[in-house]
Formats: structure tokens, sequence, C-alpha cells
């Protein structure tokens, strides 16, 4: 009996404890905040990744509806898109240095007969024959083109498997505007010539992005510059330009041989080559007519398009991507955000973030009025910054309001400045900075020689940004800029020259006596010429 009274007893009081909590949730029915984290990624001084915690500001301004343990948020672990991308892909992706390399190869092939036994004579012959009957372009045996395509075999194939991988991300969003114009898909690889598929390219002309559009050029499809933004980097809105281009070229020539010479050269070169040939249109009667850049351009290009077409004949293994062009989405923003903010805030890197907006020259996307400027993410992380798009603005305001007087004006690259020359400055270290060419400092200012004097004033129209606190470092005088950097584990010569605004990978080249892009941790490199 006293057994059974003691299980009542139990049961009764185990009841009246369900029913208290019951009560107590329906009077708090929010979720309890004990297990509130937000995981952003890092990345360390000697470039491994790591997690931080997220500021905490932030974390009071999620909703909490926003399951912030959940895939969908923050943690890069979760989210494969963004975060499983094969180091050595990464490593082809944001560490591209191949546009030097391949411009100087355009100019410098001599042509002479190239041994290469994997690929007799009349298996080529045979294979750009078949090339040749499926493509608009003239693609028939010539011992210019079998030089080339024997060259890059030989001594490029690395550089090519790099190229291939870059295209899986690039080439999609190409062909979509390609065909919308009815220009032909192959010209897809002209691109790979113009600028190895680097949206920062920029020629020693100013050509500038992943089509090499010079300024008015770009100017003329609607491709602006201002000092935050160059939107011949942005390969949406230039690969449209550059469609539209080569139609309009066509509609001109009526041969896609002299389409692609043009495109290089300027249509004036190409008709000045016709006349001098007698009337020929063939490009291979006009080549040596044409600039020694373009008599390399179109068998380079031929070549290019060789290689892609029969890259499992020669046992290209390029890696393969984890993500794609259309695997990602846009969000316009609503003000101005930093690159830094938006990786504290969606765990996506600032190196993706750089990848996936080429056109923001300073990693700041601007807000300016009756502008659309927008941020490109993977689809992944689009649906959290979505859903706490407001939340992340009042984060970043009170960021931006601290470090705005160190932000860089907004400026149209019209805009003129006044520049006092500086001791160790020369003509092409000014243009460098300022994003123009020599020859242009040298006609605004009426200059006969290259010739400079301390104390000197130039007049520029900047294609670049300056940023204030540098302004206001050079008029003080002040030159506290590091002479040389020491190597981390992760660098690479392209991360180098990003940190350094006017240093090139081929300065650092040049001025560290390296002829290829292998670093160790631990060197020590230096910035300048001295």
């Amino acid at each position: 009996m006293k057994k059974v009274i003691s299980l009542l007893i139990f049961l009764i009081t185990l009841g009246l404890s369900a029913q208290t909590g019951k009560k107590k949730e329906a009077e708090d029915p929010e979720p309890k905040q004990a297990n509130f984290r937000v995981q952003v990624f890092k990345k360390s001084e000697d470039g491994d990744i790591k997690l931080k915690e997220a500021d905490p500001e932030f974390k009071k301004r999620l909703p909490i509806s926003a399951n912030i343990e959940s895939p969908a948020l923050l943690d890069l672990n979760d989210l494969p898109r963004a975060a499983n991308i094969d180091s050595v892909w990464k490593a082809e992706l944001l560490n591209s240095d191949l546009f030097e390399k391949m411009r100087s190869e355009i100019l410098e092939q001599d042509y002479a007969e190239v041994v290469y036994k994997e690929l007799p004579t009349d298996t080529l012959k045979a294979r750009l024959e078949r090339l040749n009957a499926r493509t608009p372009f003239n693609v028939e045996y010539n011992p210019i083109l079998e030089s080339v395509i024997k060259s890059y075999l030989k001594r490029n194939k690395r550089s090519m498997e790099r190229l291939m991988a870059l295209s899986e991300y690039y080439f999609p969003l190409f062909e979509q505007h390609l065909d919308r114009l009815d220009v032909p898909l192959e010209i897809k690889y002209l691109a790979i010539v113009e600028s190895a598929l680097n949206p920062r390219a920029k020629s020693h002309m100013g050509a500038t992005g992943l089509w090499q559009f010079m300024f008015a050029t770009g100017k003329m499809h609607g491709l602006d510059v201002s000092s935050y933004v160059d939107e011949r980097m942005d390969p949406v809105l230039s690969s449209k330009a550059a469609a539209e281009y080569l139609a309009a070229l066509y509609r001109t020539f009526g041969d896609w041989d002299l389409v692609l010479a043009s495109y290089n050269s300027g249509p004036g070169n190409v008709s000045k080559a016709i006349r001098r040939s007698g009337g020929s249109t063939n490009y291979w009667d006009l080549r040596r007519f044409l600039p020694r850049e373009t008599a390399g351009y179109v068998p380079a290009f031929l070549a290019t398009l060789y290689l892609f077409e029969y890259a499992d004949e020669h046992d290209f293994q390029p890696n393969r991507p984890e993500i794609a062009f259309f695997e990602t989405d846009t969000i316009h923003v609503k003000q101005l955000l930093t690159f830094d903010q938006i990786t504290e805030v969606t765990g996506v890197e600032k190196e993706m973030l750089q990848f996936l907006n080429p056109s923001y020259k300073l990693d700041i996307i601007p807000y300016v009025k009756d502008e659309a400027y927008a941020l490109r993410l993977p689809r992944s992380s689009v649906g959290l910054f979505v859903n706490n798009e407001d939340k992340i603005y009042d984060f970043t305001k009170e960021q931006l309001a601290q470090k705005e007087k160190d932000l860089p004006k907004f400026i149209k690259a019209e805009d003129r400045v006044r520049y006092r020359v500086k001791s160790g400055d020369y003509l092409g270290k000014i243009a460098q900075k300022y994003g123009v060419g020599i020859s242009s400092i040298k006609s605004w200012n009426n200059l006969r020689s290259n010739n400079l004097r301390v104390g000197q004033y130039l007049t520029i129209y900047p294609r670049k940004a300056v940023s204030l606190t540098e302004t206001a470092s050079e008029k003080s005088g002040n030159s506290n800029v590091s002479k040389s950097y020491t190597v981390k584990r992760g660098d690479s010569l392209w991360s180098i020259s990003r940190k350094f605004p006017g240093i090139t990978v081929q300065n650092l080249k040049s001025w560290n006596d390296i002829s290829d892009s292998n670093l160790k941790p631990g060197m020590v490199l230096k910035l300048s010429r001295g």
C-alpha cells in the first residue's frame, strides 16, 4: 500500500511540473537565445582559415527567426559551393598572372619550326580541316599556325590548363551574350588571347578588362569609369559590350578573321592593310601589312581554339570549379558597403568577393543616386543577405561613419586633379597611379620629353581613385611607405601586387629577379626599383 501511495504522489508531482513548464512556455513564447552563435571565417596571418565570433553588435540586430545555427547562415563549412572550392582551383581563380606572359608571347613569337613529335603534321592538318568545316573562321593549315600550336603544347601546357579551368566559370556567360547577337560562340576564345581571362588585366596602352576595352571605346558602349568602379572590368557588362562591338565590326567587314584583326588593331589599320595588299581580304595575305601584335594575334586565337577543341586528345587535365557563374546571383545595394563588411556578415571570403565583383577597384561598392551598383554572391549566401538586409545596413552604418573620412571621394574619370611631382617620381609611376597613359599626361601638360622636376605641377584626368588619406600624405611629404614585403603562407605575386596599388606582377618579378611565380614563406620582396 505504501508503494502505491508513493507512486501516486510521484505521478501527481510530475504532472504539476509539466503543467508549470507549459504555463511558463505560454508566458514566454520566444525561443531562448542561449545557443545564439554567429560563426564567420577569417584568414590568419599565416594564411589558414579559422573561425571567429562575429561582432556582438551584429548578433543583437539579427532577427531570431534567422536561425543562426542553420546551414543557411554564415558558417562556410555548411556552404559547399562557397567553402569547398578546391584549393588548387582557388589558386587558378585568384592568382591569374598569365596576362603579361600571354601578351609578351604574342609579341615575341618567332614562328620558327617547333619539333613536337606527339603531333604529326598530317594529324594536325586533318584536325584543322574538321575544325574548319564547323566554324566560320579560316582555320586551314598554315606553317605559322602549326608553329604556334606546337609551341603552346611544348611550353605552355600548364598555362593552358589554368585557362581551361577559368573558362569553366566565364564561358557560359560569354556564350549567352554572343548567342543573343548571332556572334559565333568560338569568339569566346578571344577573351583568352585578350586578357588571359583576368577581368582586372590592364595593358600598357590602358586597355582594360576581360575584353580589353580602351577608355573611349568602353565609353562608346556604355562602360563607365569612376573612382570606385570600372565597368570595363565587369564580366557581364563588358561581355555585352564586346558582343555588340563584334557584331558591328562584322557588319563592316563581313569576315570573322578580319573582325578579329580589327578588334585588336582597329578597323582603320585593317582597312589600310587591305589597300596595301592590293585589295585582298584574306587575313594571311594581309598579315604582313598589320601591326606586329595583330600579326601574332589571330594565330594565337586559332591556336587557342584548336587546343580547347582538342583538349582531350592532348591530355589536358584542368581542375574543375566547384562554383559556376550561374550559381551566383546579384543584389542591388542600398548604401555604401565594403568587402570587409560583407565578409563579416556573410562569411564569403574577401578573395572570393574580389573575384565575383572585379569592377569595384577599391573593394568598395558605392551607393550613388540613379546608379544600380550590384553585389554578386554565391547563391547560397544571397538568401542570408536578403533576409537580413536592413539589419546588415544598420550594422554597417556606424562603421562607415567612423571610416568615412578615410574613403576616397566618388569622382568621375573626367574630373581633374593637380599633382605635385615628388622626388623619385617618373611619368610611368604617375601614369600607373592614376590609371592613365604616359602619352596622355604629356599631352595634357604639353611635355616634350619624359623629364620631370621636383615640385612641378601636372594636370591629370584620373581613371583610378586616390584616397583622401593618400592625398593628404603626399601633401605633407610623408613617404612612410614600406619598401619591402615578407612573403606569408598563401601569398602569390598577384595577391601581393593587389596590396600595393601601382605595383604589378611584372614589377615584382623585375625588381626581385624572379623568373617564375613560385614564392616561399619568409622571402623578402623589394617593392621598388631600388
